[in-house]
């Protein structure tokens, strides 16, 4: 696993909190819930992309 993938989530997560604080304190709190719910969303799909090279390793690993 590469070192830069958790340096992203850990980006991701500490800038999605940031604005939801900001978001929080000034009353928008909908829009709050969707920047934490598109950070999630974005984390997700980096990790997706890891979990599918990973199968496809694994799966050249193997021959199948």
């Amino acid at each position: 696993m590469d070192v830069d993938l958790i340096f992203k989530i850990a980006a991701i997560g500490i800038l999605v909190s940031v604005l939801n604080q900001v978001l929080a304190r000034s009353g928008r709190d909908e829009q709050a819930t969707m920047v934490t719910l598109a950070g999630l969303v974005v984390v997700l799909m980096l990790v997706v992309r890891e979990i599918s090279a990973l199968f496809d390793l694994v799966k050249d690993l193997f021959g199948l």
